[in-house]
């Protein structure tokens, strides 16, 4: 799931999802790869199948921005999935730093009283949680996964009752805000590789980091919630994200989540 030549394993998935519709490329006769040749994604990107063949087999790891920027536009990439490439081509990064959360955010989660609220960080290990985190879900407990606890723990699925498109996004974000070449970030993935569901995500290449959006959970004591979530970096501590869950004021999942035990 997890290879040495991320690059070139991005460029073939995506290259494989585009449809071989522009006038620039050539028509009729059956095709027998899904998406672009080799030979046509080199063409629309203004760059040589050789050196392209040399991108996709990992012989060459670090293109230019310029060619990077021609490539996206050829794969149709949106901005998160051109970053991600910008990314794949970069240096690769130092290790993630294990330092903790600081005193300041601790006393940030706890002022959050009425909001679930934690810390992860961008391998989606859970850090800190404040106390209505952890009684809306075991999985926010510090130490535990978030991806491991979406794809490997049946409850999962219970918890939340949208849990393919969850799946998904997680499986995006994870690519997105994760870094393929990290040991630990490849030992997660091919742990969770066990999941039918993560693999086909997975494949898809598909990413895209945490957005501030709606999410609906199905509490096995106080029925069902629906909060908005809100991400934030950490400043100072930019590998750690915040996440909060807030209710909409006088619904029923802000009713809802003051019961919680």
């Amino acid at each position: 799931m997890v290879g040495d030549n991320a690059l070139g394993e991005f460029l073939k998935a995506r290259r494989g999802r585009v449809r071989p519709s522009r006038p620039s490329l050539s028509a009729g006769g059956r095709r027998r790869v899904a998406g672009l040749r080799r030979d046509e994604l080199a063409r629309l990107a203004g760059i040589s199948e050789p050196y392209l063949t040399r991108l996709e087999q990992g012989v060459d790891r670090h293109p230019s921005p310029q060619v990077l920027r021609a490539l996206a536009r050829a794969l149709e990439l949106d901005a998160d999935a051109s970053a991600h490439l910008l990314a794949l081509a970069a240096p690769e990064p130092a290790p993630l730093p294990e330092a903790g959360v600081s005193a300041e955010v601790h006393r940030l989660l706890d002022a959050w009283a009425g909001s679930p609220a934690y810390v992860r960080d961008r391998r989606f290990d859970v850090l800190a949680a404040n106390k209505r985190a952890r009684a809306l879900a075991p999985m926010y407990e510090p130490g535990h996964n978030l991806a491991r606890e979406v794809f490997l723990d049946p409850g999962a699925r219970r918890l939340f009752p949208d849990w393919g498109r969850i799946a998904a996004q997680t499986a995006a974000a994870l690519r997105a805000e994760s870094d393929p070449r990290d040991p630990r970030t490849a030992r997660l993935v091919a742990e969770l590789a066990a999941d039918e569901d993560f693999r086909r995500l997975w494949a898809l290449h598909d990413a895209r980091p945490a957005r501030d959006e709606l999410k609906r959970f199905a509490h096995p004591v106080v029925g069902e919630l629906a909060l908005r979530r809100q991400a934030l970096t950490v400043g100072g501590a930019e590998h750690q994200v915040i996440i909060v869950y807030q209710a909409e004021p006088g619904s029923s999942s802000e009713s809802a989540l003051a019961r919680l035990p």
